[in-house]
């Protein structure tokens, strides 16, 4: 995180967002280890993140390079759908998995779930 970030970015309340801003970070309660809702398709997710991530060396390129402002506009924005696709298989892979899971147990795990799906998806509808 850049410094300017830092300063406009704003404050997560404690226990609204686990791992905002800690990526690395398991959620309290998750452990650092799977099996998670996307453990089955690790590697086709980092395939995909490999992906983007030539797309936004391919941002750094065409900067470089002075490519006209709208062409890197158009590729900003196909990165932006790639980042919003994967987050939303990821999302899904996390309902069927962690939140089916915790919906079996029922009580207070399962409405933790859905508070944290819940927030995940707030984030990304802002996003």
């Amino acid at each position: 995180m850049t410094t300017t970030q830092a300063r406009t970015e704003p404050e997560h309340a404690q226990g609204t967002d686990p791992h905002a801003g800690h990526a690395a970070v398991p959620a309290a309660g998750h452990g650092g280890h799977g099996p998670h809702g996307y453990s089955a398709q690790k590697d086709a997710h980092l395939k995909r993140l490999r992906r983007i991530e030539g797309q936004i060396r391919g941002l750094q390129r065409m900067v470089d390079e002075d490519v006209y402002c709208i062409d890197v506009l158009t590729q900003v924005s196909a990165s932006t759908k790639a980042l919003q696709s994967f987050a939303l298989s990821l999302l899904e892979e996390h309902l069927r998995h962690c939140v089916a899971a915790a919906a079996e147990e029922g009580g207070a795990e399962l409405d933790a779930k859905v508070a944290e799906a819940t927030a995940a998806i707030s984030r990304l509808l802002r996003s």
